[in-house]
């Protein structure tokens, strides 16, 4: 059994809880949940013959207040960037975790969710910016915890960049 610690990463309220939730247990909650350090889930998934434990560190979202800490990124084999497509902001956070991601464990897999996709009549995000980053990260899901959209698709995306390595 291989076992791979990928970390959800992004501002506060950006929906990592509720993509974990969708992905793990294929439910949504219109219930808010604060994240409180971290929380940690697991989901086996098969490639071909092996199987593999993804266990997800879904980490308390980061703000002016508040600034996810390095040691819960130890060990990690990928991180998720989670942007929220209604607030501009969630992209500097963002880039902000990305850079300090780097700094600490160098460029691991990583794959950009813009989330909340099914409000994308209340985004705010330039459309400009959003393909500004598509052009400048290797992989960039549009998804949506409410809908599922593209939920499978990110994870499918990180897995195959984490065991391109292993």
């Amino acid at each position: 059994m291989i076992k791979k610690k990928i970390c959800m990463l992004g501002a506060f309220a950006v929906g990592k809880t509720s993509l974990v939730q969708r992905y793990v247990n294929s439910i949504f909650s219109d219930r808010y949940q604060t994240t409180v350090g971290v929380k940690i889930d697991k989901k086996t998934i098969c490639i071909g013959t092996r199987k593999l434990d993804l266990i997800l560190w879904d980490l308390n979202g980061e703000d002016e207040f508040q600034e996810v800490r390095v040691s819960y990124l130890r060990g990690a084999s990928g991180c998720l960037y989670v942007i929220d497509g209604t607030r501009t902001a969630t992209v500097t956070t963002v880039l902000k975790l990305e850079k300090r991601v780097i700094e600490n464990l160098g460029n691991i897999p990583s794959v950009f969710a813009l989330n909340k996709i099914d409000l994308s009549d209340q985004g705010e995000i330039d459309t400009q910016l959003i393909a500004q980053l598509e052009d400048n990260r290797g992989e960039f899901v549009r998804t949506s915890a409410k809908t599922g959209q593209g939920v499978e698709t990110v994870f499918q995306r990180l897995v195959q960049q984490i065991m391109a390595e292993h």
